[in-house]
């Protein structure tokens, strides 16, 4: 049987020290579900020693890609974030099966709180060679 990943890693810059650690507490705690349930269990979130304005937003083994727009619009929200920002993610198998792998990538304009769009490389692949534009 095979077990199958949904992979990422990316950052997110906050603004200032006061937000990264406010961001945890949102992740922890503001957007659990009426049972009590995290629905950010799709992946993890730390403050960077490095660079601590930011948060790194990251899965280790299968990720919910999203959860992670729900969050980052979230924060967005509540820090006034303003610009664009994305992410892209990779899924992968542990075994070489022939729907095993592929990838995508999330574009969101923060300042209008939505999503500027999405693509995943599975279905631009199936599109372009049922006879589709692949550039589109």
């Amino acid at each position: 049987m095979a077990n199958y990943y949904t992979l990422f890693s990316c950052d997110l810059d906050v603004g200032t020290r006061k937000n990264a650690k406010r961001a945890i507490r949102i992740y922890d705690n503001e957007l659990a579900g009426d049972d009590g349930q995290r629905y950010f269990d799709g992946f993890q979130l730390e403050i960077p020693e490095d660079d601590r304005t930011k948060l790194w937003i990251y899965s280790d083994e299968s990720g919910d890609v999203d959860l992670v727009v729900k969050f980052v619009l979230r924060c967005a929200e509540a820090f006034d974030l303003k610009g664009r920002w994305g992410f892209e993610y990779a899924n992968t198998c542990s075994r070489p099966l022939l729907d095993g792998f592929g990838g995508g990538a999330h574009a969101i304009d923060l300042t209008a709180r939505e999503s500027l769009g999405w693509t995943s490389s599975n279905e631009w692949l199936s599109g372009v060679l049922a006879g589709g534009d692949p550039n589109a």
